[in-house]
């Protein structure tokens, strides 16, 4: 794909080219990956542009070894990426956790495709939902962004570098097969417009320096290996020096840290889309490939009188969990559409309450197939 120099003018992308390109832009440097569908054409672009700007990308010989390469890059200093799809992002698990205790900032997309195991390789589904949550083990917090279109897949995947580096964290790109190959017109960003968050450097010496200090905002100096900032990274529990510790204060103050990082600033971090929710009765909560058809269901809806609105979360975790209660105290009856057999709606059931006197709908496909604007409207009917 030729690369066009005025981002003024409308390009035919798919979403997979579309995040290729904003990595490039957010000036990753690094990807190590390992091909698989629906994901492929991500390594493909990022193997032949990354070299023009003085890049690095490695064929790795599987997920697991993908993950551990780009954590090394980042320590080493390059903002870097992978991508892949529901087997490699289980494969990638035990060092996606390295990468939350170590505080390594990396992206990671996964496509979306059905499963469990090798499943429906060219097929959506939007069952990897809670796996981006609680895939790895033990406590710990993340960051997954969710885009429905190719414009947006450009824009999250610019705003999941710079979380990610902020907060010093890997963030979670989800996107669904769907959206990763289907092309749309759409008019990039000039390269003024786009903010891109720099990692910011030590200014004191070496001797002083502190790879885990804890600051108010959690937004720390972090030093990159052969720069003569010496430190430790473990994945053992460790001091704010790195190294391994068991003691209990030394111990709470790291996972206090892991956590309040990021649900300290949710007001920075999550983003939804509220569409005719000003005078709603019936909401559809959808994400993805679905919320597309659930808006066409809106719109149709609102001409025949029925006062339907879509919330549609851009974050998925940390869930928003304040924009659903809204949402849950206003409207009688909620419908949560998805590909999978009931991830976001018991998301939705945990924050509900008797008192928002709300009732709540499935709508659910697991076959391989995306919802439609009928079947939604079809469920619309039957509530109202």
């Amino acid at each position: 794909m030729k690369k066009n120099d005025d981002k003024k003018a409308p390009q035919l992308l798919q979403g997979n080219e579309a995040i290729a390109l904003a990595a490039i832009e957010a000036k990753i440097r690094f990807f190590a990956g390992y091909p698989i569908t629906p994901s492929s054409e991500i390594a493909e672009l990022m193997s032949r542009e990354l070299p023009k700007y003085e890049g690095k990308f490695i064929q790795m010989e599987d997920e697991l070894s993908s993950m551990g390469a780009i954590i090394g890059a980042s320590i080493a200093g390059l903002k870097s990426m992978t991508a892949t799809s529901g087997p490699g992002f289980s494969l990638m698990q035990e060092n996606i956790g390295f990468a939350c205790i170590a505080e390594v900032p990396c992206l990671i997309v996964n496509v979306m495709r059905g499963g469990p195991s090798t499943g429906l390789p060219t097929s959506p589904s939007q069952g990897d939902i809670m796996q981006a949550r609680w895939g790895t083990h033990g406590d710990h917090s993340i960051i997954a962004l969710y885009p429905d279109s190719v414009l947006e897949s450009y824009e999250l995947t610019i705003r999941a570098v710079n979380l990610s580096e902020k907060y010093r964290t890997p963030v979670i790109l989800l996107l669904d097969e769907v959206i990763a190959h289907m092309r749309e017109s759409v008019i990039l960003p000039q390269k003024e417009e786009l903010n891109i968050i720099e990692r910011v450097k030590p200014d004191i010496p070496p001797e002083w320096y502190v790879h885990y200090k804890d600051s108010p905002d959690y937004i720390t100096p972090v030093a990159n290996f052969g720069e003569g900032y010496r430190f430790h990274i473990t994945s053992l529990a460790h001091d704010k020096y790195g190294f391994p510790t068991r003691k209990i204060d030394e111990v709470k103050t790291m996972m206090d840290r892991l956590r309040n990082k990021i649900y300290d600033n949710l007001y920075d971090i999550i983003q939804i889309e509220s569409y005719k929710m000003q005078d709603a009765e019936i909401a559809i909560f959808a994400a993805g490939v679905v919320a597309r058809s659930a808006k066409e269901a809106v719109r149709i809806a609102r001409k025949q009188g029925i006062k339907v609105g879509l919330i549609r979360p851009l974050t998925i975790w940390p869930f928003p969990d304040y924009d659903v209660q809204r949402m849950l105290e206003k409207c009688k009856d909620i419908i949560i559409a998805e590909l999978n057999q009931g991830q976001l709606y018991h998301e939705i059931e945990r924050v509900w309450s008797e008192r928002t006197k709300s009732r709540l709908h499935k709508l659910q496909r697991y076959d391989g197939l995306i919802l439609s604007s009928e079947q939604i409207l079809s469920k619309i009917a039957e509530v109202k």
